[in-house]
């Protein structure tokens, strides 16, 4: 019998979260974006959900050779563009939208011969101050844009510092006032900005962790008010149960100590699965239906959790270490760290199934 670990993708859960975001921005279309595998979640599991988006983007040319032939015939969107000239021959072949953010990319597709212009999306560094054109350069490179033969439709976009903790209308207007005069659809919106900030929806929004349930803070109460479902579930069970006088200690490093007689149970779940070796005693965690917690330090293959609040709980007790009713936020806020990596860590050990009908995840 295998490790009674696993984890199951809701289909609805993804379906749902893709019309918030159109009910949300609901004069934009909507790059779907599902990089790094779909944020864990696996490109080729969740693609049946994806139908109702406009578009989708991603980094890895696999991958958008993979959107392509699981039948995507709307646009794909290369979020860093190309590095080489066969990157520029893959666009050609499987009709891919391009970010271009310098001019070595420019180099590469003035040098090409395509069989059909290629789109691109021209990205402005408006303050992120990672890739793109800072804005006093843009309509410049704009201009070399539009000469290149190469390139079809050029589409303006940039990308936000801190639109899930801050205010970001000094960016807007950074990029409002380097496009004013240049024609193309607008690209601004990410998740935080889809949900935060009306004035960046523009032509086109491309939400990321949002469409898998998770929120752009990485802090659950942030997204309370939003009905996000969440589209992963990660689940074990006890497979032992020990007893602990007070003073007694589980675990390596000794970190938990007991302050009075207490039952622990033992999971079957660890840091070579995807959850974080750092989440402290006191992580949130469900045991047969009951909201209880992490005690003592990780290990690679087992968690121990304190079954005070559930004391009927034993070996084979069913247990959820994030998705319906812990959120993959609480884990990753009280791991010091984001719901993103959480989900995107998912080992590769780990059985994943996928709930392909109305999902058990109900929205916060």
């Amino acid at each position: 019998m295998p490790r009674p670990i696993s984890a199951r993708i809701h289909l609805d859960a993804i379906r749902n979260n893709l019309r918030l975001v159109k009910r949300t921005a609901s004069s934009s279309r909507v790059w779907a974006v599902i990089k790094a595998n779909a944020y864990g979640h696996g490109i080729e599991r969740i693609f049946p959900a994806l139908a109702e988006a406009n578009g989708i983007a991603l980094l890895d040319l696999d991958e958008a050779v993979r959107v392509r032939e699981l039948g995507w015939t709307k646009p794909v969107l290369l979020l860093e563009g190309i590095f080489e000239p066969a990157d520029v021959e893959t666009a050609d072949r499987h009709r891919l939208t391009v970010t271009v953010h310098c001019d070595d990319q420019l180099a590469l597709l003035k040098a090409a011969r395509p069989r059909e212009r290629i789109d691109i999306q021209l990205k402005m560094n408006s303050g992120m101050n990672r890739l793109g054109f800072r804005p006093g350069e843009f309509a410049r490179a704009w201009a070399r844009a539009s000469d290149v033969e190469a390139i079809g439709a050029i589409g303006l976009m940039s990308h936000f510092a801190n639109a899930d903790d801050g205010e970001i209308d000094w960016q807007i207007d950074e990029f409002d006032a380097a496009t004013r005069d240049l024609p193309g659809e607008r690209s601004l919106s990410n998740s935080a900005a889809v949900l935060w900030h009306a004035r960046a929806h523009r032509d086109w929004v491309r939400p990321g962790t949002i469409l898998y349930g998770a929120s752009p803070t990485g802090c659950a109460r942030h997204i309370k008010g939003f009905p996000l479902a969440a589209a992963m579930t990660l689940s074990s069970r006890i497979i032992g149960v020990q007893s602990l006088a007070a003073g007694e200690t589980v675990g390596y490093g000794r970190t938990f100590t007991a302050d009075r007689a207490m039952k622990i149970g033992v999971v079957a779940c660890g840091y070579a699965d995807g959850y974080p070796r750092h989440a402290p005693t006191g992580t949130p965690v469900m045991v047969d239906g009951v909201r209880t917690r992490v005690v003592g330090r990780v290990s690679m293959d087992m968690l121990t959790v304190d079954l005070t609040p559930c004391p009927d709980a034993g070996t084979g007790a069913q247990v959820e270490l994030w998705g319906e009713r812990i959120r993959v936020d609480e884990v990753a806020e009280s791991s010091g760290t984001i719901g993103y990596e959480l989900m995107c860590a998912l080992a590769r050990r780990v059985p994943v199934s996928v709930d392909a009908g109305v999902t058990s995840a109900h929205p916060v």
